[in-house]
């Protein structure tokens, strides 16, 4: 959420519940308006039933995945969530369904426990695009 916020209001917000929101927003890109609708979901509500899960994946185009640097767990689940992904979207054409890899939190480098290679690997390993951020800074 914080990143979303971020990215929708140039503002950083460092504490959110556990709601997960549809955001809308403008953007120009090469000269041509584009709407976005980001559905932003919680690590814990990811978790929930498939029917879910498979009913946000059907809703989007592209993805965007987010870690955090300082936690393990949310980065090793990745590979899992980007398989269903894929085998939910491409496996109704023959489109490659865009999907970034983003690892969060790089300004807490001294609690750092997923290394940017780690990183860098993973989404090369799964054809998926690869940033560090940190939407504190």
């Amino acid at each position: 959420a914080a990143l979303t916020v971020r990215f929708l209001t140039r503002r950083f917000i460092g504490e959110y519940g556990d709601m997960e929101f549809i955001y809308s927003h403008n953007l120009t890109v090469d000269g041509r308006e584009i709407l976005l609708h980001i559905w932003d979901v919680p690590s814990s509500q990811q978790a929930e039933d498939g029917s879910s899960e498979d009913k946000r994946i059907q809703w989007a185009d592209s993805f965007v995945l987010v870690y955090s640097i300082c936690d393990r767990a949310s980065f090793n689940i990745l590979p899992l969530k980007i398989q269903f992904i894929k085998a939910a979207k491409e496996g109704q054409s023959q489109e490659k369904v865009p999907i970034v890899i983003v690892g969060n939190k790089r300004d807490l480098h001294h609690q750092r426990v997923v290394s940017s290679e780690e990183g860098r690997l993973l989404a090369l390993s799964l054809d998926c695009g690869f940033y560090e951020v940190s939407a504190a800074e």
